[in-house]
């Protein structure tokens, strides 16, 4: 009995792979796929690492600018304009506070 169950799993392995009626799988194209996939991935982790790259140029960039900013001159800056223009300080002010509520709070 085991001598049948290992005809009919050989015959049954060998019929897989090299049919012409099961749509072309065989073992060549196998080895096709399995290069296609490994140069897939060479493009991705090579898209990955260039991405990488530019969101580190990028966070270096704001740092160095968020560095430069005075944020006591900034600070006098927005007192003034809120003295001078109350309605619109409050009005920003509102928009702002609606804004970060919004991103704070997300898709729910």
């Amino acid at each position: 009995m085991a001598d049948n169950v290992t005809s009919i799993g050989s015959q049954t392995d060998s019929s897989s792979i090299s049919s012409p009626g099961n749509g072309g799988f065989g073992g060549a194209t196998a080895t096709s796929l399995s290069q296609t996939a490994q140069e897939y991935a060479g493009k991705v982790s090579e898209a990955a690492v260039q991405a990488k790259d530019y969101v580190t140029d990028k966070v270096n960039i704001v740092g160095e600018k968020i560095k430069d900013i005075d944020f006591n001159e900034l600070t006098e800056n927005c007192k003034d304009y809120a003295r001078k223009n109350p309605g619109q300080a409050m009005l920003i002010s509102a928009g702002v506070g609606l804004l970060l509520g919004i991103l704070v709070r997300g898709r729910r």
